[in-house]
């Protein structure tokens, strides 16, 4: 099952089955952020954009697309296990609530 939502003119969808995130223009692949589901925690353990795609922020969307799916959900901690995704954390301390305490 998955769920969607849009954010700056893309479709970020939570392919549930899949573990991951994607963002997509057009029908087209652009961005994915795979990730681990415990039942308490959400490890964001991946974000990859396709080499065509890159230098345009999109994995930053995704990563964003997601945070706003997870927040709006409420039941879930998150652990910015990909390097990219803690530094999005970091630039965005709005969010740091949502962070899994250590």
């Amino acid at each position: 099952m998955s769920t969607s939502g849009t954010i700056d003119g893309f479709l970020v969808t939570d392919e549930k089955d899949a573990s991951r995130y994607t963002l997509t223009r057009d029908g087209q692949l652009v961005s994915v952020l795979d990730y681990r589901d415990d039942g308490r925690t959400i490890a964001l353990t991946r974000a990859f954009t396709i080499p065509t795609f890159r230098g345009h922020g999109y994995a930053g969307t995704v990563v964003a697309g997601a945070v706003a799916d997870i927040e709006r959900r409420g039941d879930r901690k998150v652990d910015p296990v990909c390097w990219y995704v803690a530094e999005w954390f970091a630039a965005h301390p709005e969010h740091a609530s949502l962070l899994r305490r250590r």
